[in-house]
């Protein structure tokens, strides 16, 4: 691994703390829109004092934006998004949202669990992804809790039925949305069942560390510790092997920009992906506590965002399909390469490949999945 240890000192929030002063993240609900059959989507924007703050609205439990300062003071949305339901409801892109029950692809949807064989609903070529036709991103969750405080937060919650999209087992799921004075956005994902089945939920915001729709973000630099990846065929499922990312376009372990290798043309994994969308291992096995799997930052806007998980996989999505078609909250198109996606998850396919671990949870057991994104800026130090 090379000079990692840089990236893990302790990031420096740019505003000061003055002493004796309480400062608190406040927490306001409101309604954002409505569903077809008229019921209310709900929306909860958390805010500090130092300019952060995050939407979050109950359809697909996702981020809707995240407005966040640059070098300057100058605040910007830096997440994709669209500011009417009629957006997220006229073609599904994932933005912001929860998805699961499985995120990531699943081979022809199929895999087999304590001898019994399951058959998900197939929605990306041959394979199931995110969760089949309709995921957790496609759902309306309820939100059972709203707080203040000096870490605020909201937490949704969504019960899928046995048999939902194919899937065993009746699945009780809640995801808590926090955020600190720190600048800290962390995202709880939990989750019991009461029939053995398989679980992998993650979080899909689309970022641009410059502004949503300010245009590509080739230029930003991209960070993976990671020294393998687990490379796909044709239809993106992995071959189940893995891959040394030495000398090849996925070798991130030392920040460079995202779109310096990304059309290179001999590699036959960026063709299969139209660019980068591709599971890092990160490790073989989850981790105690969270640690560094990326870390992105903008030389334009001087913004920093560092992602924490305990998962073994980051999937990397270098907006490979944003075709131009799609007008977002501030009215810009976003087109090819105008955002990335970092998604920590366990590996894609891993019911079908023994060697990738398991994706089992069982009655009693609880699924938890946390995702620490941690935003600064190279304003007064806090570059690492």
């Amino acid at each position: 691994m090379k000079n990692f240890h840089r990236y893990l000192m302790p990031t420096l929030v740019c505003s000061l703390l003055l002493p004796g002063v309480s400062l608190a993240t406040s927490a306001t609900r409101s309604t954002f829109g409505s569903m077809p059959d008229g019921r209310k989507v709900e929306a909860v924007k958390l805010q500090n004092d130092h300019g952060v703050s995050v939407t979050v609205i109950a359809y697909g439990a996702r981020v809707q934006s995240l407005f966040t300062p640059d070098r300057n003071g100058h605040v910007a949305n830096v997440a994709l998004g669209y500011n009417t339901m009629q957006g997220y409801l006229s073609k599904r892109q994932f933005f912001g949202a929860t998805v699961g029950r499985f995120a990531n692809r699943i081979a022809k949807g199929q895999f087999t669990l304590d001898g019994t064989h399951y058959q998900l609903t197939i929605n990306d070529g041959p394979n199931s992804l995110h969760g089949g036709i309709k995921g957790f991103d496609t759902q309306l969750w309820q939100i059972v809790s709203v707080k203040q405080g000096p870490t605020a937060s909201v937490t949704l919650s969504h019960v899928s039925p046995d048999g939902d999209q194919g899937y065993p087992g009746r699945m009780t799921v809640t995801v808590t949305y926090s955020l600190g004075e720190d600048n800290q956005l962390t995202i709880a994902d939990q989750a019991t069942t009461d029939k053995t089945t398989i679980v992998n939920i993650s979080n899909h915001t689309y970022w641009n560390l410059d502004g949503a729709g300010s245009g590509t973000v080739m230029h930003q630099r991209l960070m993976i510790p990671a020294e393998q990846i687990t490379p796909v065929d044709k239809t993106q499922i992995p071959t189940g092997t893995f891959q040394s990312v030495a000398g090849t376009p996925f070798d991130f372990r030392q920040a460079k920009a995202i779109g310096q290798d990304i059309r290179d043309g001999r590699s036959s994994q960026l063709l299969i992906g139209k660019g980068y969308d591709m599971n890092w291992v990160i490790s073989r096995t989850k981790s105690a506590e969270p640690r560094l799997v990326a870390q992105v930052e903008s030389p334009a806007s001087g913004r920093i965002l560092r992602l924490y998980s305990r998962q073994p996989g980051l999937q990397f999505y270098s907006g490979n399909f944003l075709d131009g078609t799609t007008v977002g909250g501030a009215g810009h198109t976003y087109r090819q390469g105008d955002a990335f996606v970092l998604e920590p998850q366990i590996f894609p396919d891993t019911p079908n490949h023994p060697n990738f671990g398991s994706a089992e949870l069982r009655p009693g057991q609880v699924y938890d999945n946390r995702i620490i994104y941690r935003f600064s800026t190279d304003k007064g130090g806090t570059k690492h």
